[in-house]
């Protein structure tokens, strides 16, 4: 118990201070080539191939936090005619460049991909700016076009290291107010285009590039996962001397003085959460003093109630199948927490007076890290208390374990509700 406070207590106090300093780099440098393909407007016969190589842009990126930011990129290239294939097309080579500032969204993060990988992410982007297209050849050739444009894309990462990661992007560009084709062959007009002055230029590009990370922080915010953070030995010590005196237990009972609601617990009495002595069928007789915990009997019997072996069978066996009785576990632990593991023994003693019966251990893990890691997390949970059992002297033909993995019924959310996710609970048969 004094383990499970001193360690809420300790990140409490450790996400207090992370607030006041960064806990992951935000800026980043993107270095992208590849292809582009101008869709219209094109003269009639001139066509462009489906994938140009000559495309080249270069961006610097700002995360807000680890799902939105925003960048600055500069992309530029070249178009040039189909040749070859049945698909001749007069000549052509144009110029263009554009310059945009985007938003940024971290999809990785927002859709938590974090549960089947940590290696791949995905970013969505999109924004304005200005640009030119400038055609080489034909009537309008050396003709500066100028432009706004729109640019919406999506961008996959490939997470290399802390500081680099292979990216690929697909963007659709969008060009208003442009005056020639991207061919130069031939002027847009009002008259030719329903009224012009929209966004009448289409071109896609599709590249390939790094994304290069700045700063002193372990991880970009393209990869940072909060849950992660875990306390260095210095921070711990740094905080240890503050909760020492929040955590005397005058009473003994497991409980700080703080937290505790009955602070002269008898001694050896089991107590709940707020150091109140537990009373589990109600019978007005303490656990501690009680021989028959869940079963409401009166004081002249130790708690015990006065009926045959059958009923008691029955009843016992309603209160382990209910989930009343579970060993717990730390995060990413299969040891099982000491003030629990009498829990396993209450249910070894159970099967000892009751040699007709059999027992099903179940392990779960919250939802914290990959499934198939807590399926197996969650085996080695069942297996421990399984140990125990068999060293209690329970014949193992009676014992069977089995790990279900991840506890979905409770709220991931909250620490609370993740530690009581993390148990062994049983199943009498």
């Amino acid at each position: 118990m004094k383990k499970l406070i001193l360690s809420t207590l300790m990140a409490g106090a450790l996400a207090l201070g992370a607030n006041a300093q960064s806990e992951f780099d935000k800026w980043s440098l993107e270095v992208n080539g590849g292809f582009n393909k101008p869709m219209a407007p094109l003269t009639p016969g001139y066509l462009s191939p489906t994938l140009n190589l000559g495309h080249v842009d270069f961006g610097v990126r700002y995360m807000f936090n680890e799902k939105f930011g925003m960048k600055l990129d500069y992309g530029f290239g070249s178009f040039k005619q189909a040749d070859g294939n049945g698909s001749m097309s007069p000549d052509f080579d144009t110029k263009y460049n554009r310059l945009n500032l985007q938003g940024v969204a971290n999809i990785g993060r927002i859709m938590n991909f974090e549960s089947f990988s940590r290696s791949f992410g995905m970013l969505l982007h999109g924004g304005a700016g200005i640009g030119m297209v400038n055609p080489q050849m034909n009537t309008y050739s050396d003709f500066n076009d100028d432009v706004y444009t729109l640019i919406f894309g999506v961008t996959p990462q490939l997470k290399l290291s802390n500081n680099i990661a292979l990216v690929g992007d697909i963007s659709t560009v969008l060009n208003g107010r442009q005056d020639v084709a991207f061919d130069g062959a031939s002027l847009i007009t009002p008259a030719s285009n329903n009224g012009y002055y929209g966004t009448n230029g289409v071109m896609w590009t599709g590249t390939l590039g790094l994304n290069f990370y700045l700063g002193k922080s372990e991880e970009h915010a393209d990869w940072f996962i909060a849950a992660d953070k875990y306390a260095t030995k210095e921070e711990l010590a740094s905080q240890i001397n503050g909760i020492k005196d929040m955590l005397k237990d005058s009473d003994g009972d497991g409980v700080p003085d703080y937290l505790d609601k009955e602070a002269n617990t008898p001694s050896g009495a089991r107590v709940n959460s707020s150091g109140v002595t537990l009373d589990s069928d109600g019978d007005g007789t303490p656990d501690h003093m009680d021989k028959c915990v869940f079963m409401p009997g009166p004081a002249s019997t130790n708690g015990c109630p006065v009926e045959e072996v059958k009923e008691e069978v029955d009843y016992l066996k309603k209160a382990i199948n209910d989930g009343y009785v579970n060993v717990y576990y730390a995060f990413d632990s299969s040891k099982p927490l000491a003030y629990s593991i009498s829990a396993a023994n209450y249910v070894a003693n159970f099967l000892k007076r009751n040699p007709g019966v059999s027992v099903e251990v179940k392990g779960y893990a919250d939802e914290l890290g990959p499934e198939d890691y807590n399926i197996k997390l969650s085996e080695r949970r069942a297996k421990a208390v399984y140990d125990i059992l068999i060293a209690a002297g329970v014949d193992a033909s009676r014992i069977s374990y089995k790990g279900y993995g991840e506890d979905t019924s409770v709220d991931k959310s909250s620490a609370d509700a993740r530690q009581m996710a993390r148990r062994a609970s049983f199943e009498v048969k």
